[in-house]
């Protein structure tokens, strides 16, 4: 597996695989990887001949008072990861690399209505930051397909809107959750988590199947509350618990199919989960977006 750091380099390369008539999938990353981004290695290697991943702390979509100073930066591991995942290519530029001019006088690209509400809410701007940089690395690399996880569900939602709305040609294939044994998302930030913690975070996974029992024979609104509240009482600090449509739109009696979302803290670290019901209840796995 090559890694590169400058767009020069980066674009020669490209050049070629496209010289060889081969298809191309993205992966975009913060780093420090786990089990879940080598999943969506796996998917992209389905879908494409060569797979590239990229590897960016972005600071365009963290708050002032987030974590971005301490997220973890393990580029080493993370190499190895990928190369024993089958990726081809690393993509792991510096801050100045993407953000020559800085952030203050940058054009950010906005995304409305499945922006706004849920995380969008708590983390005002972020996913401006989210739809900016991924558009910068979608001209970077100019992907057939970019694979993302289930569990960043409303962020997967910007981006399919985007793709739509800029008539950006690439297949965006979303790759469901990956879980531990004990029902958490895996994520970058459990290990922020302490072990009481850590013990405690499957339970918001499990409120939410809870909730998802209940579907569709109870109003919503109620459900929504009685997670909120499940979760207040297991020690968690909800922002919010929401049952929504699908595509994010308010879900109505026509509704066939549901996403609960919920974002939650443990202390000072802040997961997010969501699960997919279908009318006949099944949870189902993951969601398709294309073009």
């Amino acid at each position: 597996m090559k890694t590169l750091h400058e767009h020069a380099a980066l674009s020669a390369q490209l050049a070629d695989y496209r010289q060889q008539g081969q298809r191309i999938a993205l992966v975009p990353t913060m780093g420090h990887l786990h089990a879940g981004h080598i999943s969506l290695i796996s998917a992209a290697r389905q879908h494409a001949d060569i797979v590239v991943a990229t590897i960016f702390v972005n600071p365009m979509q963290f708050g002032p008072n987030e974590d971005f100073d301490s997220y973890p930066r393990t580029l080493e591991a993370d190499q190895q990861k990928l190369a024993e995942a089958g990726c081809d290519l690393l993509f792991a530029p510096t801050i100045d690399t993407l953000y020559p001019q800085g952030l203050s006088h940058h054009t950010v690209i906005h995304v409305p209505e499945v922006s706004a509400g849920l995380c969008g809410q708590d983390r005002p701007g972020h996913f401006d930051g989210v739809a900016t940089v991924v558009t910068k690395l979608f001209n970077l690399v100019q992907p057939d397909v970019a694979c993302f996880g289930q569990k960043d569900y409303q962020q997967v939602a910007v981006i399919r809107k985007m793709v739509a709305d800029l008539c950006m040609s690439i297949d965006i294939i979303t790759v469901p959750t990956v879980r531990a044994a004990d029902g958490l998302a895996l994520s970058s930030r459990n290990s922020y988590l302490s072990p009481q913690q850590r013990d405690l975070a499957p339970r918001l996974y499990a409120t939410l199947q809870a909730l998802g029992q209940k579907l569709p024979h109870h109003h919503l609104s109620a459900l929504e509350t009685e997670g909120y509240q499940a979760l207040k009482a297991e020690g968690f600090k909800p922002d919010y618990v929401e049952i929504r449509a699908l595509d994010l739109s308010p879900a109505t009696a026509a509704t066939k199919a549901w996403v609960i979302l919920a974002a939650a803290r443990l202390g000072e670290t802040r997961l997010i989960d969501n699960l997919i019901i279908a009318e006949e209840l099944t949870p189902l796995g993951g969601f398709q977006a294309s073009r």
